[in-house]
Order: C-alpha cells, then structure tokens, then sequence
C-alpha cells in the first residue's frame, strides 16, 4: 500500500468534502494517509464542527480515525480559526516558518497531492 499527504489549500467548502471523501476512500482501501489543512482551507474549522453542517460526519470520521494531520499554524491565526482548531484538537503544524512542510512528508514516504 501507499501513503498519500493530501496539503488542502482551497478554502472552499465542496473542494474540502473532495479531501475528506479521498482520504476516506484511500484510507479504506488501507493505504496511510494524512490530511493536512492549509491556506484559506483553514477558515472551515469552525463551519465543519457544527454538528447541523452537511459535511459535519465526513470531518468527524476523518478525525476519528485519524487522518487529519494538523491545521497550518500561521494560516489558522490568519484566519482567526487558531483557536477553533486547537478546541477540536487538530495538531499545529509549523515546521516551516509556521508552516507544514511537505518535505516532512516527502522524506517519509508520502505521494504529495494538493488540493
């Protein structure tokens, strides 16, 4: 099997279930993954952990099993979503000049795919 990094960047909504769907669908056909939120994709924190939200299931199954990596640091308090991130307990990813690196991914053997 594969593993496979998926950095979402887009902040917008439909582009993010996309991720989520993947990561489900990879890691269900047991191949590692990690999902790691970056960029203007850090503003949906708070819209994806209310409960009423579409898409609400799909982020609580992805963090329960652990996929989601972490949330950029520096994007997260950019969009004022730091906190919110910190409240689910997604990890703070900042390696990088407050940034996730995806050399860290790539040095562990993950397929980068950005979103």
């Amino acid at each position: 099997m594969k593993d496979y990094a998926l950095f979402a960047f887009n902040g917008d909504i439909m582009c993010f279930a996309h991720v989520l769907l993947n990561a489900l669908d990879l890691n269900g056909r047991g191949h590692r993954v990690r999902i790691v939120i970056e960029g203007a994709a850090t503003q949906l924190i708070p819209t994806l952990s209310k409960e009423d939200h579409p898409f609400f299931g799909l982020f609580g199954k992805a963090r329960a099993l652990g996929l989601i990596d972490g949330v950029c640091r520096v994007c997260s308090n950019k969009m004022g979503t730091l906190e919110a991130a910190q409240a689910l307990g997604l990890g703070l990813l900042d390696e990088m000049n407050g940034h996730p690196a995806m050399g860290h991914y790539l040095e562990q053997g993950f397929q980068i795919i950005t979103f």
